[in-house]
């Protein structure tokens, strides 16, 4: 079992060995990683187990208060946390604080050659509105760019059926 929290700069650290496994070949720096923990525009959590043990994953989200859209920064799992629904868990986290924030919109650029990611995504009600040609340059791979009507998806879930299908 396992829980979800909001990250503090004390999770840098095991943030990072995430990184670094998870996204070996465009990594972000520690640097990067702690501006935007700190950075009152975003909102990054982490899922640790119940009782003890090493962090298991996180996401963040850059979204201002108010803004009508944000951006999905990342999410990403340690190895033995894939396939447990972890990574729908940190979403909905994320999209729960964007619809707080109030944010209409939010984007995500996704990896052409992930399509676990990519269906994730698109079962939460994401669609895809481009490319990005070699995005990922250091590995040649495409960027897809996906968006969701974070109010829709919001009436969605809490079963206001006549909400979901509203236009902003």
């Amino acid at each position: 079992m396992s829980t979800i929290r909001v990250a503090t700069p004390a999770d840098l650290d095991a943030i990072m060995a995430i990184e670094h496994a998870a996204f070996p070949s465009d990594a972000w720096s520690a640097a990067m990683m702690a501006e935007e923990l700190a950075s009152p525009h975003t909102h990054y959590v982490v899922v640790v187990p119940v009782g003890a043990g090493p962090i298991e994953g996180y996401a963040g989200l850059r979204a201002p208060a108010r803004a009508n859209d944000g951006d999905i920064q990342t999410i990403a799992l340690a190895e033995s946390a894939r396939g447990r629904g972890t990574g729908r868990a940190l979403l909905t986290a994320l999209l729960d604080e964007a619809s707080r924030r109030d944010v209409r919109t939010v984007f995500l650029d996704v990896r052409a050659d992930n399509p676990v990611a990519q269906q994730l995504y698109l079962s939460e009600g994401f669609r895809e509105i481009g490319r990005r040609a070699n995005y990922y340059a250091a590995d040649g791979v495409d960027a897809i760019v996906m968006q969701l009507d974070v109010r829709s998806w919001a009436a969605a879930r809490s079963g206001r059926p006549e909400e979901a299908g509203a236009c902003t």
